[in-house]
């Protein structure tokens, strides 16, 4: 049996929406073991003086625990 454990970021680039999930997934992936999937949850921009500045993204990030990690329990 295999358990995952979900975790919620945002990140933001000046490029693009797909830059900004990049950019996430990226971060992730260098802190994180055995991702899998990303969710993208919402996307936003950022305007100013009637230009988009900056384009947001909040992504659940999927990952599988290794043998051995037991996901925190509520409660």
């Amino acid at each position: 049996m295999s358990a995952a454990r979900v975790i919620e970021l945002s990140a933001t680039s000046e490029q693009s929406f797909e830059d900004a999930i990049n950019q996430g997934i990226q971060r992730a992936t260098s802190t994180l073991r055995n991702v899998q999937s990303a969710w993208v949850k919402d996307m936003n921009v950022e305007i100013q003086n009637n230009q988009v500045m900056l384009y947001r993204v909040n992504l659940a990030i999927t990952f599988v625990l290794e043998e051995g990690e037991a996901p925190a329990s509520a409660g």
